[in-house]
């Protein structure tokens, strides 16, 4: 699974979403793993051009306000579906549920997105996708959209935090087939949190 999202699931996906708190120490670790993986030529999705002068990734500071807990409610009976994608390829997902949460008073919903395929696999077969957009994208943000990863949820409640956002590596280069943020999933808020654009 290198042509999406690569190392970036097994990054993401193993660095603690048991947790229903905040924590600093996560977040930072999920900046150094990126900034390890981006900096590889054997994993990184940057340009040989981009990845000779590369330093590290821009990423917001990082916020508490971002990190919240949400209400899940799984959606069942649910068929899957083809996701569009930044090329022709059109991987099947399905809707595996929804969340709402809050933020400066107030209230968001976004769904949550299950990659059949991948789901196969023993070791993502609970990995869960969130892709979002917010009114960052543009411009400090990806104009595409990004992506966090997840884990399903034991109850009703899941812990999204948004400092572990991640841009598609679409934003890094055009040889990559990117699942499209849907239009529901679209914040009106900024969510300056996560990894900002890559070029200006």
């Amino acid at each position: 699974m290198r042509t999406i999202l690569s190392l970036v699931f097994l990054t993401v996906f193993t660095f603690g979403f048991a947790q229903e708190k905040f924590d600093v120490a996560a977040v930072e670790k999920f900046q150094k793993d990126l900034n390890i993986e981006y900096a590889d030529a054997k994993t990184s999705p940057l340009t040989t051009e981009d990845l000779a002068v590369f330093k590290t990734l821009d990423f917001y500071p990082i916020n508490e306000k971002f990190f919240v807990v949400a209400k899940f409610v799984r959606t069942e009976n649910e068929k899957p579906f083809e996701m569009k994608t930044s090329t022709d390829k059109r991987p099947m997902y399905v809707k595996y549920g929804e969340v709402s949460f809050s933020i400066d008073g107030k209230s968001f919903k976004l769904n949550i997105y299950k990659n059949i395929e991948l789901s196969k696999k023993e070791e993502y077969k609970d990995y869960l996708f969130l892709p979002f957009s917010d009114l960052t994208c543009g411009n400090e943000s990806y104009i595409g959209g990004k992506y966090i990863d997840m884990k399903t949820p034991k109850g009703d409640t899941i812990a999204i935090d948004f400092n572990t956002s991640y841009n598609p590596y679409c934003a890094y280069s055009h040889k990559y087939s990117c699942p499209k943020v849907p239009l529901e999933n679209d914040l009106n808020i900024e969510i300056k949190a996560g990894v900002k654009k890559f070029h200006d």
